[in-house]
């Protein structure tokens, strides 16, 4: 009977097994690679809002100064002119696929009072998706930021 098991057969199996077992793993492995992330497209909207504070009579107003949206990589700088009882701006809505990643919000106004407020928020398909606020008086800014990546 001949040794079916010598050096020379074991080699050539441990190879045919080694080869089958790389095509097998890299087959499986490209496997999750194929699956392609998919985006959607949300209703967005930027709001800025400050309230004034401090007594009803006083003739102080907020004075709204500057206000920076991002989408994405794309940035709008919006300079307010002094405009006498402006105290609240939007974007309006917009759609925005979620492939951008993240919206970005910054504000800068001038308050009156110490109890003075400047208030920026983030509108996700009509739901708040992140608000902040700072209170004071002088030259205050506040800004937020919203990622798609964490939905």
């Amino acid at each position: 009977m001949k040794h079916f098991y010598t050096s020379k057969s074991l080699l050539k199996f441990s190879f045919l097994f080694l080869f089958v077992l790389s095509v097998f793993s890299l087959t499986t492995s490209c496997k999750d690679d194929d699956d392609d992330e998919v985006f959607t497209d949300h209703l967005v909207q930027f709001e800025v809002k400050s309230v004034k504070g401090g007594a009803p009579s006083g003739t102080e107003k907020v004075q709204l100064k500057t206000i920076v949206t991002q989408v994405g990589t794309v940035q709008n700088t919006f300079f307010v002119p002094e405009t006498p009882g402006m105290q609240n701006w939007s974007s309006g809505e917009f759609f925005v696929n979620s492939s951008q990643a993240q919206l970005n919000l910054d504000a800068n106004a001038i308050l009156p009072n110490g109890d003075s407020e400047l208030i920026v928020t983030i509108y996700v398909d009509s739901e708040v998706a992140i608000t902040k606020k700072v209170v004071g008086s002088g030259n205050q800014s506040v800004s937020v930021d919203f990622s798609f990546l964490e939905l």
